[in-house]
């Protein structure tokens, strides 16, 4: 079980403490995008968390020239952030699918 599987078994007090100290983010930003995902469909809380981790690590990875340790949005940019990941998570599902989907199943017989 890696780190991530772990942490997703907290409880979500500890899971939130979890996500401020290593992402810098609040409880106000990490409820909005907990809703976010619960809105577009994930109802299962451990899956939900994964793809919560996964979005921080997202936005963290853009982050890394910035000095600060605390994540910032600014005005409206956590909400385009969210649609940013929410694109290109449908995009690579979408390229994941097509690459599981045999060739001649795609022809169409006459």
């Amino acid at each position: 079980m890696n780190q991530d599987d772990f942490v997703t078994h907290y409880t979500d007090f500890s899971f939130q403490k979890f996500c401020d100290q290593t992402f810098g983010v609040n409880r106000g930003v990490y409820n909005t995008i907990d809703r976010c995902f619960y809105e577009r469909g994930i109802k299962d809380i451990t899956t939900r968390r994964k793809e919560i981790l996964s979005f921080l690590q997202f936005v963290t990875g853009e982050a890394d020239d910035k000095p600060s340790s605390r994540v910032r949005f600014g005005k409206g940019g956590l909400v385009m952030k969210l649609n940013e990941y929410w694109e290109r998570r449908s995009l690579e599902s979408i390229q994941s699918n097509k690459k599981s989907i045999k060739p001649d199943v795609l022809l169409v017989s006459e």
